[in-house]
């Protein structure tokens, strides 16, 4: 949970360009980041994979006007509105972005390449057609902000009651890590987020991060299978808010898209 999902950065980076707020270079530059190249196969028009400059530049030629952020998980359709087969795809990838102004959708395929130790991470964006509905269950971030204050609480109160090794000090260790690592990667949310959006999506990655530290850490120790089984249902709720919070900070930007 320490990083950002690409489906974040597409649609945040992919946002601000939209707006004019960013180059194309700048945006593409941020969007692939660690990666080693980007492209986007199935685009209308195209018989071959494209480039992120031309795909962002086709979609907006094709009538997009926003990017969303989809987080599913089995049982939780979260951001996506439809049809099954691009629902299913995204559930493989457990994230997508669905676009605004034109029913399309983009779903990542992450493959490594090259000799060993110098094994590179290439992307390929699926563009499928989607549903023009209302995204599943995404809320405001007013909304995200205050539920995501007590599912802080209740996450941290878990792995006190339950024990979890990473209650102490190995999760204080890990979430200074993060937090030295968004530091250092401020402008996630691209130029046009608001403040409060950088804030909650902050608070939901710390949220995951604790929930993940429980997870690793739920094989380790004197834990029965029943006590692993408690843990997950305990904390399934709590992850379900972050994921909600984290696609209500990286779409608030759409709130007004209706």
């Amino acid at each position: 949970m320490l990083s950002e999902p690409r489906s974040g950065r597409l649609a945040a980076w992919g946002n601000a360009l939209l707006a004019g707020l960013v180059s194309p270079d700048d945006a593409v530059l941020a969007i692939v980041g660690e990666d080693a190249v980007h492209r986007v196969e199935g685009l209308p028009g195209e018989t071959a994979p494209v480039g992120l400059t031309l795909a962002l530049g086709r979609l907006r030629a094709l009538g997009v006007r926003g990017l969303r952020l989809a987080l599913p998980a089995p049982g939780h359709p979260l951001g996506l509105s439809g049809p099954p087969e691009f629902n299913a795809r995204a559930l493989d990838a457990r994230e997508a972005v669905v676009c605004h102004g034109a029913a399309f959708g983009l779903v990542p395929e992450v493959s490594e390449a090259g000799p060993s130790g110098d094994v590179h991470v290439e992307v390929v964006w699926h563009c499928l057609a989607v549903r023009e509905a209302p995204p599943a269950d995404v809320p405001s971030l007013g909304e995200a902000e205050r539920e995501l204050a007590e599912a802080l609480r209740e996450a941290t109160a878990v792995l006190s009651r339950l024990d979890v090794a990473g209650a102490g000090p190995v999760a204080e260790a890990a979430i200074e890590a993060y937090r030295a690592r968004a530091e250092r990667g401020r402008e996630v949310l691209a130029p046009g987020y608001p403040p409060r959006a950088v804030r909650v999506l902050e608070l939901a990655q710390r949220v995951s991060l604790l929930v993940s530290l429980a997870q690793e850490r739920g094989e380790g120790g004197a834990v029965s299978a029943s006590e692993m089984a408690a843990r997950g249902e305990a904390l399934r709720p709590v992850e379900r808010t972050a994921r909600r919070a984290q696609v209500a900070a990286y779409n608030s930007v759409g709130e007004t898209w209706g």
